[in-house]
């Protein structure tokens, strides 16, 4: 028997956390974050992470499991993600994974192999000095010329994925994209699994994107992010997120902190339309609209579909 699995995605700001927390107390569930930045420690308010009392006594797994420096991939997200999901059923409980990393999420719930391309240090190094000298769009042309498809997958900004699409066509000869189409994930879930999204206005949404910048920053954003400023966390992985890379500008003097606020507000924005689009082009999944200013109608909605999931799963193993 297939182990159960609710999986709750959507674009940054829909209200994914709330829903996630709701489900869990009304099914007994434990919930996974499936946040690429919430596992790193001291990055709290960048990161919308979860605070104590918004948990209300649920448990959480793979948050603050990295200090900000650290390396983190969606390989190891899989392995660790498959491991919680094991031990929660095992409990007798519900795992729920809830996030907006789309990559690192289908990675769990379907078979996803990742590229076994060698690495090679001295390449990528070359990469990580252009991009610091000639810039990030410059690196990302250079993936346009030989990998056109990952470029249009892939941001600018995210320049680790970027040098890593270059470096598997360096060390193979082929493209990220040829090495994906390669190993099509099937459309079977490894789990007996109950995949919701949820959508919103995007008028709606922008709104509040917006008014979640504000409060973050109103919240300290600024403070945290000079905190690991100072503390020497600059070059790394977790700090080219959006969050904290435009907060580095203003602590760097390239931009006002109102230039700031704005390019975060923008980006935000931009990467909530990104995750929608790949969400819905990549998996099958069961939509409800947030945009109702009443949660808990929208809430309850959702609660009774999964309910007759579950069942339905239950039903088709006992009668099978």
């Amino acid at each position: 028997m297939k182990e159960r699995l609710i999986v709750i995605v959507g674009p940054t700001a829909v209200g994914k956390t709330k829903t996630g927390i709701e489900l869990a107390k009304a099914l007994d569930g434990e919930i996974i974050s499936g946040d690429s930045m919430q596992i790193y420690r001291g990055m709290d308010i960048g990161t919308a992470k979860i605070t104590k009392e918004e948990m209300e006594g649920i448990p959480h797994h793979l948050i603050d499991i990295k200090e900000p420096c650290d390396s983190f991939s969606a390989a190891e997200f899989q392995v660790l993600a498959r491991k919680s999901i094991s031990e929660i059923n095992q409990r007798g409980k519900v795992p729920i994974i809830v996030g907006g990393t789309g990559l690192y999420i289908r990675s769990v719930t379907h078979q996803y192999e990742f590229s076994a391309a060698p690495q090679d240090e001295s390449y990528r190094k070359r990469l990580e000095d252009l991009a610091r000298e000639k810039g990030e769009l410059h690196v990302h042309s250079l993936l346009q010329m030989n990998d056109p498809e990952s470029a249009k997958r892939i941001h600018p900004n995210n320049v680790r994925r970027v040098i890593r699409a270059l470096e598997i066509f360096h060390s193979t000869g082929k493209t990220m994209s040829e090495t994906l189409a390669e190993q099509q994930t099937p459309d079977e879930s490894l789990y007996e699994l109950v995949f919701i999204g949820l959508l919103m206005d995007r008028g709606l949404l922008y709104e509040r994107i917006n008014e979640r910048v504000d409060e973050m920053v109103a919240s300290g954003l600024v403070e945290e992010a000079k905190r690991l400023y100072d503390e020497g966390v600059r070059d790394c992985q977790s700090v080219q997120a959006i969050g904290y890379k435009e907060i580095y500008e203003y602590l760097e003097g390239r931009m006002s902190l109102e230039e700031a606020v704005e390019l975060l507000k923008r980006n935000s924005r931009r990467y909530a339309k990104r995750q929608y689009t790949w969400f819905r082009n990549q998996m099958e999944i069961d939509w409800f609209d947030m945009s109702s200013l009443n949660f808990y109608e929208n809430f309850m909605e959702i609660r009774l579909f999964v309910e007759g999931k579950l069942k339905n799963l239950s039903n088709d193993y006992f009668n099978g």
